[in-house]
């Protein structure tokens, strides 16, 4: 009789819950992840059984480990999986034996589980991201630091810049301010130097190992899409054909905003914050930098979005930039989906004619 295995992983150990066809389920069966044991578990079960565990910390390994041993994994998505389980008591116990509930009824909430090669480069664009934030906050408070003591002065430019002129402003400002403030400060760029030197090693990397892939360069042909946001977006996106529409990209980046509509009331919401958040980031950073480079860009698609939707209106930045991100999203669908580079989209008939009888631009 087939068994369906739903596993609750925790740091040290996991929790595994056996239910075959008839939905008995067997006692739980603590398992340590040390000493081969967790092997042996795994190895005991029959070849194909399917094992589902939930998108906690440390799914890349044991996935791993499931699929060494011939077993079928089942990526659960954690907060789905909860809210379907409805029980009110939580243990490691009840967490696996509604994982196994779950798998069984065919109603398993499940994430797409990319290859072990594309986690792996998966990990190199986001570590850059991250020490791209470290950078950052080092630099807000380096000058958060100067501007309490009103430094530097006279100097327009920017303070972080590698020109010479950049340099000795730096160096002069942090030498005037008090000596405890100047200390920390020092340390501080000191510590910013050494993230600098690793987010170049890192790019150099990316550079080497997928900045030069076909699809890259396809999706870098996107308006604001340049050496790492293509291949973030490639990554991110993995395979094109799990979604089919290119709204479905669309939401899954999180750049759809919420419907709520009764009685004949519509009301559009912001944007879901259940999404790839680094797919996200890519795209509205690709918007962010065709707004800022609006005259680069002007006579495109994109820049005409941006001005329809924002209106000359101040306080619809946002939403003007996620619009013109959801629009790179969906042409990221066609680019992937049709092996073809950007194209400007190109007017139907029916939009010429609204535009005629309605009056409105495209």
């Amino acid at each position: 009789m087939k068994q369906f295995i739903g596993c609750d992983v925790h740091k040290k150990y996991s929790v595994f819950v056996a239910m075959d066809e008839s939905g008995k389920a067997s006692r739980a069966v603590r398992v340590a992840h040390g000493e081969g044991e967790l092997e042996g578990y795994l190895n005991s079960l029959p070849d194909g059984t399917p094992v589902a565990v939930e998108t906690t910390g440390h799914w890349y390994w044991i996935l791993d480990a499931i699929e060494k041993a011939g077993l079928e994994p089942h990526l659960a998505h954690a907060l789905a999986a909860k809210r379907m389980m409805v029980n009110p008591n939580k243990t490691d116990k009840l967490d696996a034996k509604g994982l196994a509930t779950l798998l069984r009824n065919g109603t398993l909430p499940e994430v797409w589980v990319p290859g072990g090669s594309l986690r792996d480069l998966r990990g190199l664009m986001r570590s850059r991201l991250a020490l791209r934030r470290m950078g950052t906050g080092l630099k807000n408070r380096i000058s958060s630091a100067l501007a309490r003591y009103g430094l530097p002065k006279e100097f327009a430019g920017d303070l972080f810049g590698s020109g010479e002129a950049a340099t000795q402003c730096r160096e002069a400002s942090v030498a005037a301010l008090p000596e405890h403030s100047r200390y920390a400060t020092g340390q501080e760029l000191d510590l910013l130097e050494s993230v600098e030197a690793c987010i170049a090693a890192v790019t150099e990397q990316i550079g080497g190992s997928i900045g030069k892939l076909g699809w890259v360069r396809r999706l870098r042909t996107l308006p604001g899409v340049g050496e790492i946001l293509g291949p973030t977006i490639y990554l991110e996106i993995g395979q094109v054909d799990r979604f089919p529409t290119p709204a479905h990209l669309a939401a899954y980046a999180g750049l759809v905003p919420r419907v709520s509509s009764s009685g004949g009331h519509t009301k559009i919401g912001r944007t879901r914050k259940e999404c790839n958040r680094f797919l996200k980031w890519a795209f509205v950073e690709a918007a962010e930098v065709v707004v800022a480079h609006q005259e680069a860009w002007s006579g495109r698609h994109v820049v005409r979005l941006y001005r329809r939707v924002k209106n000359n209106k101040p306080d619809r930045h946002g939403k003007a930039a996620v619009a013109v991100a959801r629009h790179l999203a969906e042409s990221a669908w066609h680019i992937l989906k049709g092996n073809q580079d950007y194209r400007e989209p190109q007017p139907t008939p029916g939009m010429i004619q609204r535009f005629h009888t309605v009056g409105r631009p495209l």
